[in-house]
């Protein structure tokens, strides 16, 4: 299996991260994609990716981080983007959870400015969604063809549709396994396989309530997503997996 989203560089793993790891082989998780949401976490998701064999990492600014980026951020992004295991370019997207904070214009600039990174470095993209369902995909679809993931999916099905139209895959985390999440349920049976990839958000959205999440995790989200659609696990880890690897070029 494959988590295509985590964060191992966040403090939660500071004092256990190489047992994070070998737990997350042991379960069977064959990759691991940490991500940046700022230039300091960026740079330490780069140092995770050349220190573990199994980690790779994807760099960039996270809209909560959008005050923050100019020029000058852009161009460390650019060159942490063409680091050996980098391979995309996130997380980055739009956050309307706080008003205002920052101004919605600002996080529109700094996606924007990352997308067209991201397009002419040819990587694939991890997008935050929180509140800004419309006005992301306006911006997506505005831009035409994209390729990449709608991280930790929040929208609707009409939504996952649209941005599998537009060439995105939607990812789901821990989430999914939630008793009150009937919704993103309905979702995950309405998608095709081949467009879906997983995650765990770690150390966030744990299956396991109230608990520290992490990569070995995923494996109870590949299984509710079997037991939503009906398959065989083994199907649900095979496919994800594929679509992971073809999309971050694994």
């Amino acid at each position: 299996m494959i988590d295509a989203h985590c964060h191992l560089d966040d403090e939660q793993f500071a004092n256990d991260l190489g047992a994070v790891v070998t737990r997350a082989m042991d379960a069977s998780v064959g990759a691991i994609i940490t991500a940046g949401a700022d230039v300091e976490s960026s740079r330490a998701a780069v140092a995770l990716a050349d220190r573990y064999d199994c980690v790779y990492a994807v760099v960039g600014i996270h809209p909560e981080h959008a005050a923050i980026f100019d020029s000058a951020t852009l161009q460390v992004v650019r060159a942490l983007a063409q680091e050996r295991r980098v391979v995309g370019i996130g997380e980055i997207g739009l956050d309307f959870y706080w008003q205002n904070n920052p101004p919605r214009e600002v996080q529109a600039s700094a996606l924007i400015a990352q997308l067209d990174l991201a397009g002419e470095l040819g990587k694939p993209v991890v997008i935050h969604d929180r509140d800004a369902h419309g006005e992301l995909m306006e911006i997506l679809a505005r831009r035409g063809a994209g390729r990449g993931i709608l991280h930790c999916f929040s929208g609707d099905l009409a939504m996952a549709q649209q941005a599998i139209d537009l060439g995105y895959s939607i990812s789901f985390a821990g989430n999914v396994t939630f008793k009150n999440a009937p919704r993103l349920q309905e979702i995950v049976r309405a998608l095709p396989l081949e467009r879906i990839v997983v995650e765990t958000d770690a150390p966030y959205l744990s299956p396991q309530r109230g608990r520290r999440n992490e990569p070995a995790n995923v494996a109870l989200v590949v299984a509710k997503i079997a037991e939503l659609k009906g398959i065989a696990i083994s199907e649900v880890e095979e496919t994800t997996t594929r679509n992971s690897r073809f999309l971050f070029g694994l």
